[in-house]
């Protein structure tokens, strides 16, 4: 499989086998991801790797705040505050396609909290990660990370496993902190959960539309 060809076929996966994924097949991706560049080369990126009762533990801490209403200042805001157009329609097909997918209608508020609340579970994935970095770095950082991410996610699919990069996992940080012994300063980024993909699962046969290179690309000769 070549670059281009492992970049098409990653998608958001969100149902997983019960097959065990080893320390040593993270820690090889991790390997990979890690050539990412960087801004004068600061390699910005932390990660916690969760499996078995570690896991276990901090998606029940996170779920049990979120059933019982309790909310968490995230470190960052990920999305726009006020939405405008294009960005408000591609959400909402975003959305719409994955309810259609799961047979979850736009009244059944129930199971919609319910399928939230999988995002912190790491859709029952054998693997959660969540990324970090320290409290003294800045914006730019953010773009290196994304780097690091997509080579990840990548490299996951070349050796036959899939991904879901998660912002849900980035909003309980001060449940995460402590959790994970992690410094106060910490910049909690995002998750992602790993492992094998379900590929019977309706939820992961849809895919989300991308623009056409000549709506976004401007040329200056």
């Amino acid at each position: 499989m070549n670059a281009s060809e492992a970049i098409k076929q990653r998608h958001s996966v969100r149902r997983f086998l019960e097959k065990t994924v080893s320390h040593g097949q993270v820690l090889e991706l991790l390997d990979i991801a890690r050539h990412a560049p960087s801004g004068a080369n600061t390699q910005p990126w932390q990660v916690a790797v969760l499996t078995g009762a570690r896991k276990q533990a901090l998606a029940e801490q996170i779920v049990d705040a979120f059933d019982t209403g309790q909310t968490d200042t995230p470190d960052y805001e990920y999305y726009p505050t006020v939405w405008q157009e294009p960005y408000l329609s591609r959400r909402r097909a975003c959305g719409l396609q994955l309810y259609q997918s799961l047979g979850i209608t736009r009244q059944d508020k129930t199971a919609q909290k319910a399928q939230w609340a999988a995002n912190y579970r790491a859709f029952d994935a054998p693997v959660m990660l969540i990324f970090w970095m320290e409290g003294i770095m800045q914006t730019g950082s953010f773009m290196d990370f994304g780097m690091f991410l997509q080579s990840l996610m990548i490299s996951a699919v070349e050796t036959g496993l899939a991904s879901c990069p998660q912002a849900a996992l980035a909003e309980y940080p001060n449940i995460i902190r402590p959790a994970l012994d992690l410094p106060e300063d910490a910049l909690i980024l995002c998750g992602m959960a790993l492992g094998y993909e379900d590929t019977t699962a309706p939820v992961n046969q849809y895919r989300t539309a991308r623009e056409a290179v000549d709506t976004f690309t401007h040329f200056y000769d």
